[in-house]
């Protein structure tokens, strides 16, 4: 009779086994390591990969647009402290593309009643306070100088991402951004073509401004 219940408790355990071995805690998952990011510290400008385009609008029926195409700048990257973040950029005026000009109108912007560019050969902007508006973007506030005349700007700007230096980037560490602003010209002494109250007769004073832009850790070498 004894060995019956032994025997009978042997196949009770065995058939209970994959029962239990079914409430068993799985285990925790292996902890998996954060990608490394790009690394703190200045960064350069990639001329190739930036543009600075804007838009105005052209008596009401379209939003003209052109960009520039000499454009430099630094940036002092500090993940780990965002709002100590700074950045200058630099744009020639002179570089000023458009699209199918006519004939003397490229010298006409970059004359008296617009740019002045043998006056004011520079347009820059030099960052003054970085505010956090979401884990990956910030309105960034500077000072902002064109025509002669320097007045804060704030940008909206968006963080896309980067890495840090890696074998087939000869630049080193890499981070990008996308960022967006409109400033009134008429502030910076560009009033010209301004339309009347009420009218769209004339080129407008709102100018929508849209930048991409890289840079990466080591200076490109000259060529």
């Amino acid at each position: 009779m004894k060995q019956i219940l032994i025997a009978a408790s042997v196949l009770a355990l065995a058939a209970a086994g994959p029962a239990m071995a079914q409430t068993k805690p799985a285990p925790k998952p292996a902890a998996t390591a954060k990608p490394a990011g790009p690394p703190a510290g200045g960064y350069v400008m990639d001329k190739t990969h930036t543009s600075v385009t804007f838009r105005v609008s052209h008596l009401g029926f379209s939003r003209y647009t052109a960009r520039f195409a000499t454009v430099d700048g630094k940036l002092k990257f500090d993940p780990a402290h965002p709002a100590d973040m700074a950045v200058e950029a630099t744009i020639d005026p002179q570089s000023l593309e458009l699209n199918a000009p006519p004939a003397g109108f490229h010298d006409q912007l970059m004359g008296k009643s617009f740019f002045e560019a043998a006056k004011f050969p520079q347009i820059t902007f030099k960052s003054t306070k970085v505010t956090l508006a979401g884990p990956n973007a910030a309105k960034v506030t500077g000072d902002f100088t064109l025509h002669g005349v320097t007045k804060p700007v704030t940008l909206d700007v968006t963080y896309n991402g980067g890495y840090p230096p890696m074998s087939f980037d000869p630049g080193g560490a890499r981070i990008g951004f996308s960022a967006h602003g409109t400033l009134k010209r008429s502030a910076f002494g560009m009033g010209y073509g301004v339309p009347a109250a009420g009218s769209n007769m004339g080129v407008g004073d709102d100018v929508e401004v849209m930048i991409e832009t890289e840079f990466s850790s080591k200076q490109a070498p000259a060529k």
